[in-house]
């Protein structure tokens, strides 16, 4: 590859969704092949130095130096992935030095002071924070700065420690490199090994990534000379730093951009007259493309249009009351013959579901509506809980009619909203879920629309969601000011709002399209680049939990009051253990949205890490949940 070609196919890389990420791996990649310095004759050959320094590892091992290692196999020629100098050579990762793994501390050891104690998220800068320990250990798990560490579960990556003395937890490596090796070198090689193993089947686990130690120390690698080591190194360490400095470019043209965005859809949806709102609209529209070029910026857009068409602003015979008893706080005017008015005023009740419905569970019978199953604006019922009432409970208060809106008032996804379809079956809603009644039921959708709206009904619930524990009252609930139309022109917005909602979706299909397709571009450009072949990322979502984790998961570290940590916050609550499938339920959000809070939590050390991974050997549980759920078979991790 000439500069040509690079500077040819360097804006598709840049600009592609994770476009800076792939040209850090191409640089690896090239950097690992020996295409990013030019090779000296009289250096030598690595082949001779690696026989010397597998010889002095050998002596060292037998003289207690250094751990024991079964002699590694010689690397066969289809494990050679692609073509390197003649003065290099193959390895295998456990030839490049010792690691050391290291070991798990329970809460019994945990002390007020002494050494800290170095977890995943220690190095990830998930966290600053160290749970510290006075027990005597072994000298080989003992870090001090410079150490080169690397990570093989959750944050799969190599580190070159920094901080104060400390002692290495499980999951983590400590590598001392051999004498062949460059200890800078090393580092950029272990992450190349890393991302390699990252995306191959021998990454697993559920939850939380994990490479199994016989396969990372398997790995073929290429190794240069010592000294073109050096040159390398350099070489790197100059490219990755253009990276760095690009990323942060792009970063600040995004915050810009919603600035600029919120800007625009701010001075419409706060336009006090005609003229103001159409000098706002004539801007947004001058600037469109630059504004909205990736499918997260729809929905803002989709949100102004939502509002503009709720407070009337749409019609063409609308005009803006200049009577400040239509104006309520910061929600706009609104045109002539429109009124606000109180969530409760359009209401017959508002209210929720008793406690106690746990008595009357049941695998069959009506259906009992949580709070997570309000999720995308609807009603859906991907893990169905039922029960059954006897005559007289007072729980029967709360079924739900067609028509209703139902809006989680507790839990991970507080402040959603859905109306009531028509049902098979009767439902009730649990003590998360508010019930609205509305007065008159054709009203339902245009509600509906203002309560899932950014400048809406949703804005205003949001003063009162905050903190570790958010949730709302029916008294806010009720308090929500929604723009009341004359009953005349009701369908006509509605008419309005379901052309806009379908327009928006197809501008974020467009833009996913577009998205995907720089994508690709992006990665058969580094491939052509490079020489290699790069798997495409897959999705890997949790959209159904059709096997669950069994370990009780439990608090590690309790979060100050100020972090974002439903999870385990929950947990603190309930003795600082519960299973997985109960915390899930008591989160009440989706099982995506779950499972990617509790990767979070855990990278941050605020709950243990399971150290559970689906054992792909043992044969089928024949435990399954209530709901017919299967309960996976497990296996403790390696070190666990």
């Amino acid at each position: 590859m000439d500069a040509q070609q690079f500077l040819t196919a360097f804006g598709h890389i840049a600009n592609a969704p994770g476009g800076v990420d792939r040209l850090r791996h191409l640089v690896l990649h090239m950097a690992v092949q020996g295409r990013l310095v030019q090779q000296i004759p009289e250096e030598g050959s690595a082949v001779h130095q690696l026989a010397t320094s597998r010889v002095q590892m050998q002596t060292w091992m037998n003289e207690g130096v250094i751990k024991k290692e079964k002699p590694a196999k010689d690397v066969a020629t289809s494990e050679m992935i692609f073509s390197i100098p003649k003065n290099w050579t193959w390895c295998r990762v456990v030839d490049t030095g010792q690691f050391i793994n290291g070991r798990g501390f329970g809460q019994s050891e945990w002390a007020s002071t002494g050494r800290p104690i170095i977890r995943i998220q220690n190095l990830s800068g998930g966290s600053s924070e160290f749970n510290r320990t006075n027990v005597d250990v072994d000298e080989s798990i003992i870090v001090r700065s410079g150490d080169l560490l690397v990570s093989w579960s959750a944050t799969l990556d190599a580190f070159i420690w920094a901080g104060e003395e400390g002692l290495l937890n499980q999951h983590i490596f400590k590598v001392t490199p051999s004498p062949l090796l460059n200890k800078s070198f090393l580092f950029w090689l272990m992450k190349w090994v890393i991302q390699s193993l990252a995306v191959s089947d021998h990454a697993h686990g559920l939850v939380m990534r994990h490479i199994n130690r016989g396969p990372f120390l398997a790995h073929a690698v290429p190794i240069p000379t010592f000294s073109e080591q050096a040159r390398i190194v350099a070489k790197v360490d100059e490219l990755m730093a253009l990276c760095d400095q690009l990323e942060k470019l792009q970063h600040d043209h995004r915050r810009l951009q919603k600035t600029l965005r919120e800007s625009a859809l701010q001075s419409i949806a706060r336009a006090q007259s005609p003229h103001d709102l159409e000098k706002g609209w004539q801007r947004l529209q001058s600037n469109f493309a630059q504004l909205f070029s990736e499918p997260a910026d729809v929905r803002p857009f989709r949100d102004l249009l939502f509002d503009l068409a709720l407070r009337g602003l749409l019609l063409p015979d609308s005009k803006l009351t200049t009577d400040d008893k239509t104006k309520v706080e910061d929600l706009g005017a609104l045109p002539n013959g429109w009124r606000w008015k109180t969530l409760t005023d359009l209401s017959e009740y508002i209210t929720s579901g008793s406690r106690g419905w746990k008595a009357y569970s049941s695998s069959t019978g009506d259906s009992f509506i949580r709070s997570q199953d309000i999720r995308q604006d609807a009603l859906v019922f991907d893990n169905p809980a039922f029960v059954t009432l006897p005559e007289q409970v007072e729980g029967k208060r709360t079924l739900v009619h067609q028509g209703d809106l139902l809006l989680t008032i507790t839990g991970g996804n507080v402040g959603r909203c859905a109306p009531v379809p028509a049902l098979d079956s009767k439902a009730y809603v649990s003590q998360h879920v508010a019930l609205i009644r509305l007065r008159e039921p054709k009203f339902s959708e245009f509600i509906h629309f203002w309560m899932i709206n950014t400048y809406g009904g949703r804005a205003f619930l949001a003063r009162y969601i905050y903190g570790d524990k958010p949730g709302l009252n029916l008294a806010q609930v009720g308090s929500v000011p929604v723009p009341v139309p004359p009953s005349g022109a009701l369908p006509k917005i509605l008419a309005s709002l379901r052309i806009q909602q379908q327009l928006c979706k197809e501008l974020t299909n467009q833009l996913n399209a577009k998205c995907e397709v720089a994508s690709r571009l992006g990665v058969a450009t580094i491939s052509w680049l490079a020489g290699i072949t790069i798997k495409q990322d897959k999705d890997t979502s949790v959209k159904a939990p059709q096997t669950e984790i069994i370990a009780l998961l439990r608090l590690a570290t309790l979060p100050d009051v100020k972090a974002q940590a439903p999870l385990a916050t929950i947990l603190a609550r309930h003795h600082g253990e519960m299973a997985a499938r109960d915390l899930w339920q008591r989160f009440g959000g989706e099982i995506d949205a779950f499972y990617a809070q509790l990767k979070t939590e855990v990278a941050h050390g605020w709950i243990d890490d399971p150290t559970y991974v689906l054992d792909q050997d043992a044969p089928d549980s024949p435990n399954k949940y209530p709901d017919g759920t299967q309960v996976a078979k497990v296996k403790i991790q390696e070190g666990a």
